[in-house]
């Protein structure tokens, strides 16, 4: 049997509140789950292979998110994102892959698939996992391949749009690709001025591989829908050969193209949400004594001495235990943000301690 290493074990043990997975805390769109319905009534036909009207309304979506054209040949889509890592590494088979921890272990599990060396590029505490100066000089020219999430799970860090810029440039010219991991930044507040997506600069950088999913911005992890956005066509058709026909099912298709339809007011939404119910948490949580790293997305990283897993385990409430991430260690928890009374019951329960 596989091991668990994710959030969401809500199979093996009583959960009646799951802090774990950091999904959407406003819930799919009411308009995509009615979507799933309708398209039981089309389970006896294959899935278009070409996803022809969900390419259509994906790049409608990435188009008025970036203020620019998004040519549609550019997108690929996946059954997740974690598919769509896994057809990278196979595609292009690097024998070195550098990924900077603590990061999600799906970069490691596709690393290994393709029986890569990985490099680990250790972050420091001390700036709050925040990659510098030091992850630079592991790129290095024998590296052929980099594994980076802006922002990062789980510490919930942006990086700076310079540093971003700088590291890009930097791996262009040691001739590594990039792997970057944009799956929480629709969480992030942001502006036409300021960006703090590469997807409006995709044309400038031929060795980025820029990677989404439905999963958590829409809060459909069940569905498995992801997506890539790259400007190099040569390499865009390596990873292509590495994709299943019919990957995706008719009901990833019917919900992802009612989602970005909806896109733009939902995310607007979900932005101003996210950003008050985790200030919310975070001071309630500092609070109770707990340190709080500072990130942007709708998880927060926790550390505390305090044996809080077992303690809301026992109460039916899971959070992440993230001492078996690369690079942290006991003490280390991350939790979701999530509505309004669930957070609350959150905070109570660990008032009032055992």
């Amino acid at each position: 049997m596989q091991q668990n290493i994710h959030g969401g074990d809500i199979y093996s043990r009583p959960v009646r509140l799951d802090f774990s997975v950091n999904g959407n805390p406003l819930g799919m769109p009411v308009e995509a789950r009615l979507s799933l319905l309708a398209a039981i009534d089309h389970v006896g036909e294959y899935p278009d292979a070409a996803a022809g009207e969900l390419t259509e309304t994906v790049n409608h979506m990435l188009s008025v998110q970036s203020g620019r054209e998004i040519p549609k040949e550019y997108l690929l889509f996946g059954n997740g994102a974690s598919e769509l890592f896994l057809a990278i590494v196979h595609a292009l088979k690097p024998k070195n892959i550098v990924i900077p921890v603590p990061s999600f272990y799906g970069y490691e599990y596709a690393a290994k698939a393709a029986d890569s060396h990985i490099k680990y590029a250790y972050l420091s505490e001390e700036t709050a996992f925040c990659p510098g100066k030091e992850l630079l000089q592991e790129l290095t020219a024998d590296i052929d391949l980099l594994f980076l999430a802006n922002p990062n799970n789980p510490t919930g860090q942006l990086l700076g749009r310079e540093y971003l810029r700088e590291l890009l440039e930097h791996c262009r010219q040691q001739g590594i690709i990039v792997v970057l991991d944009e799956c929480f930044i629709e969480f992030c507040e942001t502006d036409r001025e300021q960006p703090r997506s590469l997807l409006g600069k995709i044309d400038q950088y031929e060795n980025l591989l820029l990677v989404r999913a439905f999963t958590k911005s829409f809060a459909m992890p069940g569905v498995r829908l992801g997506y890539l956005v790259c400007s190099n066509e040569g390499l865009r058709e390596k990873i292509r050969r590495q994709l299943p026909e019919w990957n995706l099912s008719v009901f990833a298709q019917r919900a992802g193209i009612v989602c970005a339809e909806q896109a733009e007011q939902y995310l607007q939404d979900t932005v101003e949400y996210v950003k008050t119910k985790r200030a919310y948490l975070r001071e309630g949580l500092e609070a109770l004594g707990i340190r709080v790293v500072s990130g942007e997305a709708d998880f927060l990283l926790l550390y505390t001495t305090q044996p809080i897993y077992d303690r809301l385990l026992a109460k039916g409430i899971l959070i992440r235990n993230c001492e078996n991430f690369r690079g942290l260690g006991e003490g280390y928890y991350r939790i979701a943000v999530k509505k309004q009374e669930e957070n609350e019951v959150l905070l109570r329960e660990l008032a009032m301690g055992d």
